[in-house]
């Protein structure tokens, strides 16, 4: 059995030691040559990276590569990895392979259907476009289609290892669909990010073909080399806001970050769930000072100390909601009088473990 997987980047990086993981340029029709293989060799679409993301390295591999058995897709700091956080080595992948059809990314449960999300975040136009594609060229993937995009659940990352058959099938399906899509998508004015728009709908159509197929998958769990830059430099800015008190600042800045880059509170960004955090730390502040005239703020200003001040929260209230909220009275309040949480701290952060249709 050989196994290749290949590492999707757009820039230098430090690659792992075992030989299966093989570095691929994505991009490079439109970039400087790092010295990786790039995807503008051969039967390519390079030049549609902009639209494509990582999926014209998908491309290039499904028309290019025939010698390995089996093929994957990974990217410079994402791997899949043990459930300790290792990176998987080839005599791993061999043996999961030896009894699955596939190993995708962990399946992602969102707070939202799937339909719902994209709604929020992109241009919904585009999602209805390959919708209608599907229903009349792909029938066979309708009605699964429809129930998972009203569901809530997707794999990330375009993330995938299986036979070079099986590869090759998926991107038959997958490249026709977009191929007639394009033809009612116009993402040329799309800022950097939203231009993506074929790399973000493939997460989810990975999910649809894999059902429609019947195949064993087996979901592992993704591991990150390194936190995104994006993500390490808003922190770094958070932290200077709570540093300084400024949570209106803070929530500012939050916004026009989340209006840029609505993918960095996503699991596969947000690794830490720090974002998150923030998120909260800002609303519970800005309610503390709207009903008392100070907020946690004022007696903890420093990134780290207010993310493990509001874990211990968070923990507590997921533990009250486990025990179906039958904590005494005298042992919350014994906690907040404790750990200093005000009735506002405890009942917006509360809503954050609600069910949709259940109020705190």
């Amino acid at each position: 059995m050989s196994v290749t997987i290949f590492t999707m980047t757009h820039k230098k990086f430090p690659t792992p030691g075992d030989p299966v993981y093989v570095p691929l340029q994505v991009g490079r029709a439109g970039s400087g040559d790092l010295g990786y293989i790039g995807d503008d060799r051969g039967v390519s679409i390079s030049e549609k990276n902009c639209y494509y993301g990582e999926l014209t390295g998908v491309y290039w591999v499904w028309k290019n590569i025939k010698t390995s058995d089996y093929v994957g897709i990974c990217h410079y700091r994402r791997y899949f990895c043990t459930e300790e956080g290792r990176i998987l080595t080839g005599r791993e992948y061999e043996e999961i392979l030896s009894t699955h059809d596939i190993i995708t990314s962990k399946l992602l449960k969102l707070n939202f259907t799937y339909y719902e999300g994209y709604a929020r975040n992109y241009n919904i136009h585009d999602l209805e476009v390959v919708r209608e594609v599907i229903r009349q060229h792909y029938p066979a993937y309708y009605e699964t289609f429809e129930r998972l995009v009203h569901g809530k659940g997707t794999y990330f990352g375009n993330m995938m290892v299986c036979k070079k058959e099986i590869y090759d099938a998926y991107c038959e399906w997958l490249f026709g669909i977009f191929g007639k899509a394009e033809e009612k998508i116009d993402a040329s004015l799309y800022d950097d990010y939203h231009k993506r728009v074929y790399g973000f709908i493939s997460e989810f159509l990975l999910y649809v073909w894999t059902q429609v197929q019947g195949l064993k998958v087996y979901e592992c769990k993704v591991g990150m080399t390194d936190e995104k830059r994006e993500t390490a430099e808003i922190k770094e800015r958070l932290a200077d806001y709570f540093a300084g008190k400024d949570i209106a600042g803070a929530k500012a800045y939050m916004l026009a970050c989340l209006e840029k880059r609505p993918d960095v509170l996503m699991e596969a960004s947000d690794i830490t769930g720090e974002l998150k955090m923030a998120m909260q730390v800002i609303a519970v502040c800005e309610l503390e000072e709207q009903t008392y005239g100070s907020s946690t703020i004022d007696r903890i200003q420093d990134f780290g100390a207010l993310m493990a001040h509001f874990h211990k929260l968070n923990d507590m209230i997921q533990t009250w909601r486990e025990r179906e909220n039958q904590m005494s009275p005298s042992e919350v309040e014994f906690f907040m009088k404790n750990e200093n949480i005000t009735e506002i701290a405890w009942k917006a952060s509360a809503r954050l473990f609600s069910p949709p249709s259940e109020p705190a």
